[in-house]
């Protein structure tokens, strides 16, 4: 079970920083990746981290957002920063995840955290 965390409403310009935190008994935490989405858009990938560690990002955001993982609390953080109107949507975290006694990777979303900034 993935959950999410850390919206809310912010200026612009401002930061803000997401959580996804995953529970249960965990294998292996394998690549995660946040979305987001817009009334009437479909959902649209933010930020991507692969299990080797490498990480993308969706032009729009680059160099404002960071997406890192503390794999000690099988958990992954989005830090947002220099926040846009246009940012403002459901952000959902994704993972596959091993749980433990598995022999393969399961896919898990977050219940989806809202955040809006204002102008």
């Amino acid at each position: 079970q993935l959950q999410a965390s850390g919206g809310g409403l912010v200026q612009a310009g401002g930061s803000l920083r997401l959580s996804c935190a995953a529970s249960g008994s965990i294998f292996s935490f394998n690549d995660a990746a946040w979305y987001r989405q817009t009334p009437g858009k479909q959902r649209e990938l933010v930020a991507s981290l692969a299990s080797g560690g490498s990480t993308n990002y969706a032009d729009s955001v680059k160099g404002r957002f960071t997406l890192s993982r503390d794999s000690a609390k099988n958990t992954v953080y989005l830090q947002m920063n220099s926040l846009k109107p246009e940012d403002s949507a459901v952000f959902y975290c994704n993972a596959h995840i091993v749980p433990l006694g598995y022999g393969y990777a399961l896919n898990f979303w977050g219940q989806g955290t809202l955040v809006t900034v204002s102008s």
